[in-house]
Protein backbone atom coordinates (compact mmCIF):
# COMPACT_ATOMS: atom_id res chain seq x y z
CA UNK A 1 0.00 0.00 0.00
CA UNK A 2 2.83 2.81 1.00
CA UNK A 3 4.06 1.89 -2.78
CA UNK A 4 0.87 2.36 -4.24
CA UNK A 5 0.30 5.59 -2.45
CA UNK A 6 3.95 6.76 -3.39
CA UNK A 7 3.94 6.06 -6.82
CA UNK A 8 0.23 7.61 -6.95
CA UNK A 9 1.29 10.61 -5.21
CA UNK A 10 4.87 10.73 -7.61
CA UNK A 11 1.95 10.73 -10.72
CA UNK A 12 -0.45 12.47 -9.57
CA UNK A 13 0.89 15.38 -7.45
CA UNK A 14 -2.40 17.23 -7.22
CA UNK A 15 -5.05 14.66 -7.95
CA UNK A 16 -7.75 14.97 -5.62
CA UNK A 17 -8.44 12.02 -3.14
CA UNK A 18 -10.17 8.83 -4.67
CA UNK A 19 -13.00 6.81 -3.35
CA UNK A 20 -12.31 4.90 0.05
CA UNK A 21 -13.92 1.82 -1.99
CA UNK A 22 -11.75 1.76 -4.93
CA UNK A 23 -8.16 2.44 -2.49
CA UNK A 24 -9.90 -0.80 -0.56
CA UNK A 25 -10.22 -2.90 -3.79
CA UNK A 26 -6.53 -1.94 -5.20
CA UNK A 27 -4.81 -2.43 -1.66
CA UNK A 28 -6.62 -5.76 -1.92
CA UNK A 29 -5.30 -6.73 -5.26
CA UNK A 30 -1.72 -5.30 -4.53
CA UNK A 31 -1.40 -7.51 -1.45
CA UNK A 32 -2.50 -10.66 -3.29
CA UNK A 33 0.41 -9.90 -5.48
CA UNK A 34 2.40 -9.34 -2.20
CA UNK A 35 1.55 -12.62 -1.23
CA UNK A 36 2.14 -14.16 -4.19
CA UNK A 37 5.83 -12.62 -4.25
CA UNK A 38 7.22 -15.23 -2.26
CA UNK A 39 6.55 -17.86 -4.83
CA UNK A 40 7.97 -15.99 -7.90
CA UNK A 41 11.48 -14.64 -8.05
CA UNK A 42 12.48 -11.07 -8.29
CA UNK A 43 13.13 -10.86 -12.03
CA UNK A 44 9.72 -11.88 -12.52
CA UNK A 45 8.04 -9.91 -9.70
CA UNK A 46 9.24 -6.86 -10.45
CA UNK A 47 7.33 -6.22 -13.79
CA UNK A 48 4.41 -7.78 -12.01
CA UNK A 49 4.84 -5.43 -9.20
CA UNK A 50 4.65 -2.21 -11.43
CA UNK A 51 1.79 -3.72 -13.68
CA UNK A 52 -0.54 -3.93 -10.69
CA UNK A 53 0.20 -0.60 -9.08
CA UNK A 54 -0.82 1.32 -12.67
CA UNK A 55 -3.59 -0.87 -12.55
CA UNK A 56 -4.36 0.39 -9.26
CA UNK A 57 -4.17 4.01 -10.04
CA UNK A 58 -6.03 3.73 -13.67
CA UNK A 59 -8.65 2.14 -11.15
CA UNK A 60 -8.36 5.16 -8.68
CA UNK A 61 -8.26 7.73 -11.32
CA UNK A 62 -11.62 6.61 -12.96
CA UNK A 63 -13.26 7.05 -9.46
CA UNK A 64 -11.94 10.55 -9.26
CA UNK A 65 -13.26 11.51 -12.56
CA UNK A 66 -16.81 9.80 -11.50
CA UNK A 67 -16.56 12.19 -8.20
CA UNK A 68 -16.09 15.19 -10.69
CA UNK A 69 -18.56 14.59 -13.09
CA UNK A 70 -21.54 16.11 -11.21
CA UNK A 71 -19.29 19.52 -10.78
CA UNK A 72 -20.80 22.52 -13.23
CA UNK A 73 -18.44 22.89 -15.95
CA UNK A 74 -21.31 25.86 -17.55
CA UNK A 75 -19.75 29.89 -17.27
CA UNK A 76 -20.43 31.87 -14.55
CA UNK A 77 -23.51 34.05 -15.92
CA UNK A 78 -24.49 35.45 -12.53
CA UNK A 79 -23.57 38.83 -13.94
CA UNK A 80 -25.97 38.88 -17.12
CA UNK A 81 -28.63 37.72 -15.04
CA UNK A 82 -30.66 40.44 -12.65
CA UNK A 83 -30.97 39.45 -9.13
CA UNK A 84 -33.37 38.00 -7.43
CA UNK A 85 -36.29 40.58 -6.64
CA UNK A 86 -39.39 40.80 -3.83
CA UNK A 87 -38.60 37.48 -1.67
CA UNK A 88 -40.30 34.68 -1.28
CA UNK A 89 -44.12 34.04 -2.95
CA UNK A 90 -45.49 30.59 -2.82
CA UNK A 91 -47.68 30.52 -6.47
CA UNK A 92 -46.02 33.39 -8.17
CA UNK A 93 -45.39 30.95 -10.63
CA UNK A 94 -48.61 30.55 -11.95
CA UNK A 95 -47.86 33.32 -13.89
CA UNK A 96 -46.05 31.04 -16.79
CA UNK A 97 -49.30 28.99 -16.64
CA UNK A 98 -50.55 31.75 -19.15
CA UNK A 99 -52.83 30.09 -22.15
CA UNK A 100 -51.61 32.60 -24.41
CA UNK A 101 -47.94 33.30 -24.64
CA UNK A 102 -46.85 36.54 -23.27
CA UNK A 103 -45.33 38.14 -26.60
CA UNK A 104 -49.73 37.71 -27.67
CA UNK A 105 -50.96 38.37 -24.76
CA UNK A 106 -53.75 41.85 -24.52
CA UNK A 107 -53.96 44.55 -22.74
CA UNK A 108 -56.97 44.02 -21.34
CA UNK A 109 -59.09 40.73 -20.40
CA UNK A 110 -61.83 39.55 -18.97
CA UNK A 111 -61.91 36.73 -16.56
CA UNK A 112 -64.11 33.56 -17.18
CA UNK A 113 -66.70 34.64 -14.59
CA UNK A 114 -67.44 37.94 -16.39
CA UNK A 115 -70.68 35.99 -18.59
CA UNK A 116 -71.83 34.56 -14.65
CA UNK A 117 -74.29 36.46 -12.45
CA UNK A 118 -72.89 38.72 -10.09
CA UNK A 119 -71.45 42.20 -9.63
CA UNK A 120 -69.39 43.39 -12.51
CA UNK A 121 -66.47 45.26 -12.21
CA UNK A 122 -63.80 46.62 -14.43
CA UNK A 123 -60.41 47.62 -13.41
CA UNK A 124 -57.95 49.38 -15.20
CA UNK A 125 -54.56 51.36 -14.49
CA UNK A 126 -51.21 52.55 -15.28
CA UNK A 127 -48.19 50.78 -14.69
CA UNK A 128 -44.97 53.11 -13.84
CA UNK A 129 -41.32 51.97 -13.77
CA UNK A 130 -39.86 52.83 -10.03
CA UNK A 131 -39.05 56.41 -11.05
CA UNK A 132 -43.23 56.61 -10.45
CA UNK A 133 -43.34 58.86 -14.19
CA UNK A 134 -42.41 56.60 -16.64
CA UNK A 135 -44.93 54.42 -18.43
CA UNK A 136 -43.97 50.53 -18.13
CA UNK A 137 -44.64 49.01 -20.60
CA UNK A 138 -44.81 44.98 -21.76
CA UNK A 139 -45.21 43.67 -18.12
CA UNK A 140 -47.24 41.00 -17.72
CA UNK A 141 -49.95 41.19 -14.46
CA UNK A 142 -51.82 37.83 -13.67
CA UNK A 143 -55.07 37.94 -11.24
CA UNK A 144 -57.19 35.61 -9.54
CA UNK A 145 -59.63 35.63 -6.63
CA UNK A 146 -62.81 33.76 -5.10
CA UNK A 147 -66.13 32.87 -6.78
CA UNK A 148 -69.30 33.93 -6.03
CA UNK A 149 -69.17 31.69 -2.80
CA UNK A 150 -66.12 32.58 -1.80
CA UNK A 151 -64.26 29.77 -3.02
CA UNK A 152 -61.19 29.27 -5.43
CA UNK A 153 -63.39 26.33 -7.62
CA UNK A 154 -61.72 24.07 -9.66
CA UNK A 155 -63.82 23.15 -12.43
CA UNK A 156 -62.17 19.88 -13.16
CA UNK A 157 -60.44 20.87 -15.89
CA UNK A 158 -57.33 22.96 -14.24
CA UNK A 159 -54.10 22.01 -14.09
CA UNK A 160 -51.30 23.18 -12.14
CA UNK A 161 -52.07 26.01 -9.99
CA UNK A 162 -55.20 26.29 -11.30
CA UNK A 163 -56.10 23.58 -9.31
CA UNK A 164 -55.55 25.68 -5.87
CA UNK A 165 -56.29 29.29 -7.64
CA UNK A 166 -59.38 28.48 -9.30
CA UNK A 167 -60.83 29.06 -12.66
CA UNK A 168 -61.35 32.08 -12.35
CA UNK A 169 -57.81 34.06 -12.85
CA UNK A 170 -56.78 35.94 -15.98
CA UNK A 171 -53.12 37.37 -17.97
CA UNK A 172 -52.97 40.63 -19.30
CA UNK A 173 -49.66 42.98 -20.69
CA UNK A 174 -49.08 46.52 -20.18
CA UNK A 175 -49.07 47.94 -23.71
CA UNK A 176 -46.20 50.75 -24.34
CA UNK A 177 -48.39 53.17 -22.47
CA UNK A 178 -48.08 51.28 -19.26
CA UNK A 179 -51.69 50.80 -19.97
CA UNK A 180 -54.08 47.70 -18.53
CA UNK A 181 -57.40 46.71 -17.63
CA UNK A 182 -59.59 43.64 -16.79
CA UNK A 183 -63.44 42.46 -16.36
CA UNK A 184 -64.75 40.19 -13.82
CA UNK A 185 -67.18 39.53 -11.18
CA UNK A 186 -66.42 41.03 -7.80
CA UNK A 187 -64.74 38.38 -5.78
CA UNK A 188 -66.53 37.39 -2.34
CA UNK A 189 -64.98 37.37 1.21
CA UNK A 190 -64.37 33.55 2.53
CA UNK A 191 -66.73 31.65 3.75
CA UNK A 192 -67.41 32.15 7.72
CA UNK A 193 -64.83 34.98 7.95
CA UNK A 194 -64.07 38.80 8.29
CA UNK A 195 -61.41 39.03 5.85
CA UNK A 196 -62.17 41.77 3.21
CA UNK A 197 -62.62 40.96 -0.46
CA UNK A 198 -59.60 40.48 -2.39
CA UNK A 199 -57.76 39.62 -5.65
CA UNK A 200 -54.44 38.56 -5.47
CA UNK A 201 -51.85 39.79 -8.02
CA UNK A 202 -48.44 38.65 -9.27
CA UNK A 203 -46.20 41.15 -11.91
CA UNK A 204 -43.66 40.07 -13.98
CA UNK A 205 -41.36 42.55 -15.25
CA UNK A 206 -39.77 41.55 -18.77
CA UNK A 207 -35.83 41.80 -16.77
CA UNK A 208 -37.18 40.81 -13.51
CA UNK A 209 -38.46 37.83 -12.24
CA UNK A 210 -41.87 37.11 -10.86
CA UNK A 211 -43.42 38.96 -7.49
CA UNK A 212 -46.48 39.85 -5.98
CA UNK A 213 -48.12 43.27 -4.90
CA UNK A 214 -50.25 44.22 -2.50
CA UNK A 215 -54.18 42.33 -3.68
CA UNK A 216 -56.62 44.59 -5.02
CA UNK A 217 -58.87 45.53 -2.40
CA UNK A 218 -62.65 47.64 -2.14
CA UNK A 219 -63.29 50.79 -0.32
CA UNK A 220 -66.50 49.86 0.30
CA UNK A 221 -65.96 46.84 1.99
CA UNK A 222 -67.01 46.45 5.57
CA UNK A 223 -64.23 44.11 6.28
CA UNK A 224 -61.45 46.42 5.08
CA UNK A 225 -61.35 48.13 8.70
CA UNK A 226 -58.62 50.26 10.20
CA UNK A 227 -56.54 47.71 11.23
CA UNK A 228 -56.97 46.13 8.20
CA UNK A 229 -55.95 48.86 6.39
CA UNK A 230 -52.79 49.60 8.40
CA UNK A 231 -51.39 45.33 7.57
CA UNK A 232 -51.08 46.99 4.23
CA UNK A 233 -47.35 46.94 2.85
CA UNK A 234 -48.00 48.64 -0.02
CA UNK A 235 -46.36 46.50 -2.56
CA UNK A 236 -46.51 48.48 -5.88
CA UNK A 237 -48.18 50.87 -4.05
CA UNK A 238 -51.65 51.51 -2.80
CA UNK A 239 -54.03 48.59 -3.41
CA UNK A 240 -57.31 49.90 -1.91
CA UNK A 241 -59.36 50.31 -5.36
CA UNK A 242 -63.23 53.04 -4.84
CA UNK A 243 -65.56 51.14 -7.02
CA UNK A 244 -67.95 53.47 -9.22
CA UNK A 245 -71.23 52.37 -10.83
CA UNK A 246 -71.11 53.44 -14.63
CA UNK A 247 -74.52 53.85 -16.74
CA UNK A 248 -73.05 49.98 -18.57
CA UNK A 249 -74.09 48.78 -14.75
CA UNK A 250 -70.75 47.84 -14.30
CA UNK A 251 -68.42 49.35 -11.51
CA UNK A 252 -65.02 50.87 -12.59
CA UNK A 253 -61.93 50.81 -10.56
CA UNK A 254 -58.60 51.96 -10.98
CA UNK A 255 -55.28 51.13 -9.84
CA UNK A 256 -51.99 52.41 -10.65
CA UNK A 257 -49.14 50.13 -10.13
CA UNK A 258 -45.52 51.46 -9.15
CA UNK A 259 -43.11 48.80 -10.05
CA UNK A 260 -39.90 48.30 -7.19
CA UNK A 261 -42.36 50.37 -4.45
CA UNK A 262 -41.63 48.18 -1.33
CA UNK A 263 -40.43 45.24 -2.93
CA UNK A 264 -37.64 43.79 -1.21
CA UNK A 265 -34.35 43.90 -3.06
CA UNK A 266 -35.63 45.60 -5.62
CA UNK A 267 -32.75 47.83 -7.52
CA UNK A 268 -32.86 51.27 -6.80
CA UNK A 269 -32.26 53.76 -10.02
Amino acid sequence: MLLELRIRAWVYPTQEPFCQGEIASAVNDFDKFCAWRTLQTKSIMKPMLLAAALVSLVQLEGCAQNGKKNVSTKKDNSNEVSRHVGGPCEGCEAIYESPIAFENLNQTDSLPDFAEPGPKIRISGTVYRSDGKTPAKNVVIYVYHTDQTGHYTDRGDQKGWGKRHGYIRGWVKTDRNGFYEFYTLRPVSYPNSNIPQHIHVTVKEPDKNEYYIDEYLFEDDPFLTTSERNKQEKRGGDGIVKLILQSNGVAHGTRDILLGKNIPAYPSN
